[in-house]
């Protein structure tokens, strides 16, 4: 339409008289081609009409410009600015909160944002072990929101990036917590994790038919249609699986010689890797079959937006590999995850990227992942620098106004990335929350809340210390005054310890622990275990850190 109006003036004045008023909505998401439009429409009766929220641009990733809200009183001299500041949603403290963060921003027109509803809960900022810590309290805060009769429909788990939804999913499975995931398919259910595991099947069970069919020629191998189908009839003229039936195929002239070649190249690798999962863990198998196969360049070299998001679920589906003694046991386990499919009746917990919660609203929301690298994306910054930590700044605003009554947010001390524990610091954003509308709730053991000198540095994971005493909790620890300088609790912002009472954990026994594994307690001290563990030796850790095994 830009040339077309570019290029001939008639039909431009014949529109311009045509639209003699406009009206825009969502203006803060329109992109260059719809704003240069919009100025040559506008242009003969310049009444005009945007509406928008500079605060909540995030979609900058398909085409989206935040400099067109931000000059439009440039764009068109003369016009009105009519700030609308009163809220309706949320409580004053979750608004607070909120304006206090994108203050932040120096690209905005700003505003001071009210409301008349009456004070609520402060936003919590919880600080857990690791991701599956995270996932756990979550899930067991649904449970309680629940017993106190709150509608599941009301309450909300937003993301940063659709890879952090697995540890939820799972979680809400094994407790029998109803969920949909909005904007997408369920983790297990997206394309590149069902290619992923259709390698893994046809490895560990090369009968299967629909594996073997879903990834003959993904990549692209060369192999269409017409090999497909020829491999489906014989299967059924000889009943025999369709990998043999295309290993029978690919010994003769029925096949084309591309097809042929490529169909010979494929089961010259699965057996390779059949040999190799012989010899080496499920995390290593995989990696390999995702590098050799070509699926993992095919994503690096897919430029459309969701390509790397593709490829962090590919990522986390490797790290949940970790979490399996065996190839064969995490089949099984996605089997029964995939069986436990929800009908669509009945109340569920909406679980979501924060992309894709702008616009909705819930009585109560969690934030999980606020930790730097993951939220405010690390990705994201690389490739836009500044102006994209604005944008994830306001990602985080668009979070927490979702929520009407209650906003949780939460980070991981450590997460566990190819079989290495790898420590985080909290989001910068964290410390942007003013002390005032925050309660923070940091569990024993994170970030040197035990004394320095407790005996229990081997109970973190390595350079927890240091991490725990970098930049970025430095500067929550002196926004919240949760820790003093020698790491004892200060007391000035309510810290809870939510871990249960220490145990009667006696020695000799067989425990668990989140990090070093299992292990047998060889001495005890009070809470203090001694404990040699079977892979990371001996070690002496708190109590409360262990369970039974």
């Amino acid at each position: 339409m830009l040339t077309i109006f570019n290029q001939n003036s008639d039909i431009l004045d014949l529109y311009q008289k045509k639209l003699t008023h406009i009206m825009v909505d969502e203006y803060q998401d329109t992109n260059v081609a719809q704003y240069l439009w919009l100025r040559l429409l506008a242009q003969t009766h310049r009444n005009i009409c945007c509406v928008g929220d500079d605060d909540q641009s995030i979609y900058s990733w398909r085409g989206a410009e935040i400099g067109n809200i931000l000059k439009f009183e440039e764009d068109f001299p003369g016009a009105e600015v009519f700030r609308l500041e009163q809220n309706y949603r949320s409580t004053p403290e979750i608004l607070s909160a909120a304006s206090a963060l994108i203050s932040h921003n120096s690209g905005r027109l700003g505003k001071t944002l009210w409301t008349e509803r009456d004070s609520g809960d402060k936003i919590t900022v919880r600080g857990l072990w690791d991701g599956e810590a995270e996932a756990r309290n979550i899930a067991d805060e649904v449970e309680a929101l629940k017993i106190k009769k709150a509608s599941l429909e009301e309450i909300a788990v937003l993301v940063r990036a659709s890879f952090q939804m697995r540890e939820f999913e799972e979680r809400f499975i094994t407790v029998g917590i109803p969920y949909r995931v909005i904007g997408g398919p369920r983790f297990y259910e997206r394309q590149e994790i069902r290619d992923a595991i259709a390698y893994m099947r046809v490895i560990n069970q090369p009968d299967d038919g629909l594996a073997f069919e879903r990834i003959i020629n993904v990549p692209r191998r060369g192999i269409g249609a017409a090999t497909i189908r020829a491999i489906h009839n014989l299967s059924q003229a000889h009943t025999v699986s369709l990998t043999e039936a295309a290993r029978r195929l690919a010994g003769t002239d029925e096949l084309r010689p591309q097809a042929r070649r490529a169909i010979t190249a494929l089961f010259a690798n699965f057996d390779r890797w059949a040999g190799l999962a012989e010899t080496v863990d499920q995390v290593e198998l995989v990696e390999t079959v995702l590098d050799e196969s070509g699926y993992t360049e095919m994503w690096q070299n897919d430029k459309r937006p969701e390509a790397p998001g593709r490829l962090e679920n590919l990522r986390e589906l490797v790290r949940a590999l970790e979490e399996f003694e065996n190839l064969s046991g995490f089949l099984e386990h996605v089997s029964l995850v995939m069986e436990a499919g929800q009908a669509d009746a009945g109340e569920m917990v909406n679980l979501m990227t924060l992309h894709a919660a702008k616009g909705l609203e819930f009585e109560t929301v969690f934030l999980p992942g606020w930790e730097e690298g993951v939220f405010p994306n690390q990705r994201a910054m690389d490739e836009g620098g500044a102006s994209a930590l604005e944008e994830e700044r306001r990602l985080a605003y668009v979070g927490l106004t979702r929520a009407r009554r209650q906003a949780h947010v939460s980070f991981a001390a450590n997460r566990r990335i190819y079989n290495q524990w790898q420590t985080s610091i909290p989001s910068r954003f964290v410390e942007e929350l003013p002390e005032k509308d925050i309660e923070a709730v940091i569990d024993p053991g994170l970030y040197g809340s035990y004394p320095a000198n407790s005996g229990f540095e081997d109970d973190a994971p390595g350079e927890w210390t240091a991490a725990g005493r970098g930049p970025g909790f430095q500067r929550m620890q002196s926004a919240q005054g949760l820790i003093k300088d020698e790491g004892v609790i200060d007391g000035r912002a309510k810290v809870i310890n939510s871990l249960p009472p220490s145990s009667n954990i006696k020695r000799g026994i067989r425990i668990f622990h989140q990090k070093f594994g299992y292990g047998k307690v060889v001495a005890v001290d009070g809470n203090k275990l001694e404990v040699e563990f079977e892979k990371a030796g001996v070690k002496k850790v708190m109590d409360s850190f262990v369970e039974p095994a």
